[in-house]
């Protein structure tokens, strides 16, 4: 089914996270790693590899259910410690999953300081998938004590080189890489992608774990937004598509939500005053194309070749490759629209603004970006998929945004 070979993993692929673990693995301890993205993006994996450069004794385990006990963590922490004693000075502890152990962060935060106190040399490297949970915890005890090392979906460079895709199989099948076994056959793929990957993230990393008082409207959220990605769509619409008695501000709290799952995002109109940000109608956008097409149906034919829907889904592409990116590099992604006049993306950090159009082959108003330039003169410009960038080399990480 696959004779070319396309869709399975180059032996030993390293993303370049890798190299980052392992680096912080084999510094003298200072900080404890904090490893975090979106359910199924390879966090485990790229843990392994690290290991596999650091010549550390380490024990490596993993929450397996919500509610685990705080002494589940002082076991194993304490394992650990054993592994330091005569010519041994050193040593990894490495938990998975860390968010489901019930105030994990108050325990993690006590062991982390006797170990200060104490002077023993256990470098910690913890990893989860729910981004709400885990920053919360952070925020809460851990202070100054952890380095952010963030695991987003794999990039059209990435997919590219482990797996073979072409362009359109990026765009149509996204950057899970475990899905990649399963492009030569379609029915399986979807099926991959909404009971794998989808429905738990949703049910264990969202309604799990967060303040869900209608985790049904959650869900439908989900998959009404996500078809409808890289579109404008006002609040008050989607709750009469949900056909829901709720309010616009549980819908922007749940596309939160959302978010911090690394699922389905409301981009914001970029305002440098932030005075109208969250009152405004949001733009859609996906974190990974197959989350859209997942949602979207069997019609593989009419997103890669109907000018309107192939449009919508490239610049979905751009904007998942945007908003992934923002979470390493702390940049704002928001986008923009006067009357008739409007940008895709605009992309900022400290003083500087960039404005993105992107030439997707659908229909669109054109003279967005000559308004937006002319009401914020300070900004720049770029056109992905025009001569000057195009498309694959933006995609592949080739072009500066800053």
């Amino acid at each position: 089914m696959n004779p070319e070979g396309r869709g399975y993993a180059m032996p030993h692929y390293e993303r370049e996270i890798v190299s980052t673990i392992a680096s912080r693995m084999n510094e003298p301890r200072r900080f404890m790693q904090i490893v975090m993205g979106p359910r199924q993006t390879g966090k485990s994996t790229a843990i392994w590899q690290a290991l596999a450069h650091a010549d550390i004794p380490r024990i490596v385990e993993e929450v397996t259910f919500r509610g685990e006990s705080p002494d589940w963590v002082r076991a194993h922490w304490q394992r650990a410690r054993n592994l330091i004693q005569g010519d041994q000075k050193r040593a990894v502890l490495v938990l998975d999953e860390i968010q489901y152990v019930s105030n994990w962060s108050a325990v993690v935060k006590e062991l982390w300081d006797e170990d200060a106190r104490a002077g023993i040399d256990l470098r910690v490297v913890l990893s989860g998938s729910s981004a709400t949970l885990i920053q919360n915890g952070l925020s809460e005890s851990l202070a100054g004590r952890f380095e952010l090392i963030h695991c987003p979906h794999w990039t059209y460079q990435e997919c590219r080189e482990a797996f073979g895709y072409s362009l359109d199989e990026f765009l149509y099948f996204g950057g899970y890489p475990g899905t990649s076994s399963f492009i030569g056959d379609e029915p399986r793929w979807y099926s991959y992608m909404n009971g794998s990957i989808i429905d738990p993230a949703i049910a264990n990393d969202v309604i799990g774990l967060a303040d869900v008082r209608n985790p049904a409207l959650m869900r439908r959220l989900f998959y009404l937004g996500a078809p409808y990605s890289a579109q404008e769509v006002a609040y008050r619409k989607i709750l009469g598509q949900l056909d829901d008695k709720g309010n616009t501000s549980t819908i922007a709290h749940y596309l939160d939500l959302l978010s911090d799952a690394g699922l389905l995002c409301g981009l914001q109109k970029y305002d440098p005053k932030l005075v109208r940000q969250k009152a405004s109608s949001p733009r859609l956008a996906v974190y990974d194309t197959g989350l859209m097409t997942a949602t979207y149906g069997h019609k593989r034919k009419t997103l890669l070749t109907d000018p309107s829907a192939r449009g919508h889904l490239v610049e979905s592409a751009v904007g998942a490759y945007l908003l992934n990116r923002s979470k390493s590099e702390n940049f704002d992604v928001n986008w923009w629209r006067e009357g008739n006049h409007e940008v895709d993306f605009v992309v900022s950090f400290g003083g500087e603004t960039l404005a993105i159009e992107v030439k997707s082959g659908r229909v669109k108003k054109t003279g967005g970006i000559v308004e937006f330039m002319n009401r914020f003169p300070h900004a720049r410009a770029m056109v992905v998929g025009s001569a000057a960038t195009n498309l694959e080399d933006f995609l592949s990480g080739d072009v500066p945004l800053f």
